[in-house]
């Protein structure tokens, strides 16, 4: 980055992001290239208000979002990142744990589940093993992933969390393939018109994403596009 345009950042950066699994599997390695790449940058980081999204973008109080970019506002430009998916942990030596199993043994192992207020038992995949005749067994509930590779590896639940999020824990933990589809989400940037056209904003979205090129191989081509209304 050249002297000029790290100053157009004015020496920081305001992102925001919609889950704790982003700002650990995404954000950290992120902003660890970028103070490489622009040592005078600093990014702070907040939790993603959705309805107030479009007016913070508009105030500048928030330059970029990192999210699943078809829930962000219709007036809000967005570029896909990646496809996140889906994958079943369990411990390393787990004494039921195969690199393929069935529905019916998936059914059967003891489950962590996230929920965003912690408190439910279902999510989606229950009624998805409903609909195939089987019911798994949920033994803890948690508020975010960012708990689950830790209580995983240290016990004989299981879990499925975003790949991402422990693809360097192959150490610890088994990466399985589900036995039956599972619905992954979209990753994205999202940032307001006003932005759109900073030399220093534009900078930290194409490092953004040669980040994401080199770390997981997203395709490169990928454009920006102004959202249309649903």
């Amino acid at each position: 980055m050249r002297d000029g345009e790290e100053q157009l950042l004015e020496s920081r950066l305001r992102d925001a992001f919609d889950d704790p699994f982003l700002q650990t599997a995404v954000v950290k390695p992120l902003v660890v290239e970028l103070r490489t790449r622009a040592p005078g940058v600093r990014v702070a980081l907040r939790n993603l208000e959705l309805p107030q999204l479009e007016a913070q973008m508009a105030r500048g109080d928030v330059d970029l979002a990192l999210m699943t970019p078809e829930v962000a506002p219709p007036g809000l430009r967005t570029r896909h990142l990646f496809d996140e998916r889906y994958v079943l942990i369990g411990r390393r030596g787990h004494p039921r744990l195969r690199r393929k199993i069935s529905v019916a043994r998936f059914a059967q192992l003891e489950h962590v589940i996230v929920s965003l207020r912690g408190a439910d038992f279902v999510t989606p995949v229950d009624s998805t093993l409903a609909a195939l005749g089987h019911k798994r067994t949920v033994v803890l509930s948690a508020a975010s992933f960012l708990f689950l590779p830790e209580i995983v590896a240290g016990s004989d639940f299981v879990a499925l969390v975003p790949e991402l999020l422990v693809r360097d824990r192959a150490d610890r933990l088994l990466l399985i393939e589900p036995p039956f589809p599972v619905e992954g989400f979209a990753v994205g940037m999202v940032w307001h018109e006003r932005g759109h056209g900073h030399a220093g904003q534009r900078w930290v979205r194409e490092a953004i994403v040669h980040g994401f090129e080199t770390r997981i191989g997203i395709p490169r081509g990928s454009t920006s596009g102004l959202r249309h209304s649903r």
